[in-house]
């Protein structure tokens, strides 16, 4: 795709956080609106009350690499300790009574569970505290009974599981339930629902940008990025971003401001933006559709602009050549990747290879988001507890959404992507499970062993961020701590997501 050369004087955007120079700048969500807003509303991203397909246009054609790779189905490791027993129906349950299986105290996960979901909203929602106890012991023992290949038993349980959820319990913690049953049914009758597994990336995107558009997961990790890429170029004339994950290209019209904020004016900004398909002949044009509305955005505050897209399968298809990297002493470059590295786990070296890419680059910065959650097990049960506590606090999130108490047709959207991740996790396995989220201790292993170091994240962005938070409503719920120099966000106390920025060895010792 021929680049856009162009200059910028205005903007407009949804983001609620901008940076300058090494202060970030945050308005309110009143101050600000329009372009984003019709960027994400636009004919190639439908709204949540329109229809998931994608209309597709062919302007022009975008630079495209195919590729792939594929292995076997992970195999399962069976815990020889695990039991199978659950709790009896018509059993009372005590609150003080330690209840036990394959050495789990499931009284304690159904607490934990409660209190990560809002203490007493949640109890509210449930008809007794029996009902909860019981749903997340059976929901475990059918985990357990899959993993021992006692699929007998594992579908009695999931129909029992059903009833009771129907019946006995509503809210967040009924739409939880609903879809780990689901998964847990297609993962005993071992069926793949063509919808989930095979879905276009299209569809993907729609219901992806309704969740993240009813929290503050997007907004939090590109004000964390934003600012440590503007600190990175600080004294940068010509810049280069190479964006894993432009979706909607939402983050950058924040960092285009702020750079117009600089004292002598903004660099030359070149920004290289990453999208994805799900079929080989996909040839949809939404990256030339973002590119150009960034080139406009650019042109109105007279900034020198330059946009390529790149289609490719996953990230492992990238090679150094076609990122066209400058020399070091001619351009400064930084990488960005926002909830996307962790779907490499699923193709066999795919990790190692883009880390090693990123390492040719030798970018200033790299500035990296992911969930704060480990969904990389390949023992299942210990999967599915990692995930059972994660989604309760996600769905009780979605609940409270100042976004979502609007809508209830947004809130079911998001919803939806939600239960597309849990099939995926639980249901899927080898090359098709790409839900694998890895916890931030995980991913400094692997930054460290692939030559990255840790910046630290300064407390001037700790500060701002929290600034963040308060420009909504339910920002309280929400709560930034900081560990080992990155930043968590957390919902009740539950860490969701870290953000993080790394340098390799070569480039700090060089500067």
């Amino acid at each position: 795709m021929s680049s856009l050369e162009i200059s910028m004087d205005t903007i407009m955007e949804d983001e609620d956080s901008v940076v300058s120079n090494t202060d970030a700048i945050i308005y309110a969500a009143s101050d600000i609106s329009g372009w984003t807003h019709s960027l994400i509303s636009d004919n190639n991203i439908p709204n949540s009350s329109s229809s998931t397909s994608v209309d597709k246009h062919h302007h022009q054609q975008i630079s495209t690499a195919a590729g792939g790779g594929g292995n076997e189905d992970d195999s399962m490791i069976v815990s020889s300790s695990a039991s199978s027993c659950w709790l009896n129906n018509n059993k009372q349950i005590d609150d003080q009574q330690e209840i036990r299986i394959f050495n789990v105290d499931f009284k304690a996960l159904c607490d934990n569970t409660l209190k990560s979901c809002g203490g007493s909203e949640f109890r509210g929602s449930l008809v007794n505290e029996e009902s909860s106890v019981r749903l997340v012991n059976m929901m475990m023992a059918c985990a357990e009974a899959i993993q021992e290949n006692n699929l007998s038993l594992a579908d009695e349980l999931i129909s029992d599981i059903r009833r009771i959820a129907v019946s006995q319990i509503g809210g967040a913690m009924k739409k939880e339930v609903t879809y780990f049953a689901d998964a847990l049914y297609h993962k005993i009758h071992r069926t793949n629902s063509e919808d989930l597994v095979e879905s276009s990336y299209s569809k993907d995107q729609v219901l992806s940008m309704s969740f993240y558009d009813s929290c503050l997961f997007l907004k939090f990790a590109h004000l964390i990025a934003n600012q440590s890429i503007l600190e990175a170029f600080a004294n940068s004339k010509r810049v280069h971003v190479i964006d894993f994950s432009l979706n909607q290209g939402s983050q950058w019209p924040a960092l285009l401001q702020a750079l117009t904020l600089r004292p002598g004016g903004p660099p030359s900004f070149r920004l290289t933006g990453i999208g994805g398909h799900s079929q080989p002949d996909d040839t949809t044009d939404a990256l030339q559709e973002v590119g150009g509305k960034l080139a406009q955005l650019a042109e109105s505050m007279d900034i020198e602009f330059e946009f390529r897209g790149l289609v490719v399968h996953t990230l492992a298809d990238l090679e150094a050549p076609m990122l066209n990297i400058r020399p070091s002493n001619v351009e400064s470059v930084a990488v960005n990747s926002v909830f996307k590295l962790h779907r490499l786990f699923s193709i066999p070296g795919a990790i190692e290879k883009v880390l090693d890419l990123i390492k040719q680059i030798d970018p200033k910065i790299v500035t990296i988001a992911e969930r704060e959650v480990n969904h990389n097990e390949s023992v299942f049960m210990n999967r599915i507890k990692e995930a059972w506590h994660y989604y309760s606090t996600m769905f009780d999130l979605l609940e409270n959404s100042e976004w979502t108490k609007r809508s209830t047709i947004d809130l079911e959207i998001a919803a939806q992507h939600l239960g597309r991740e849990i099939y995926n996790l639980v249901a899927c396995e080898g090359t098709k499970r790409v839900v694998r989220h890895e916890t931030f201790g995980q991913w400094q292993v692997r930054f460290n062993s692939a030559g990255f170091n840790l910046v630290s994240l300064g407390s001037n962005t700790y500060t701002h961020a929290n600034m963040l938070l308060a420009l909504y409503t339910n920002g309280k719920r929400y709560r930034v701590e900081e560990k080992d120099g990155c930043l968590m966000l957390s919902w009740h106390g539950c860490p969701l997501i870290t953000t993080s920025a790394w340098r390799g060895y070569v480039a700090k010792s060089r500067d």
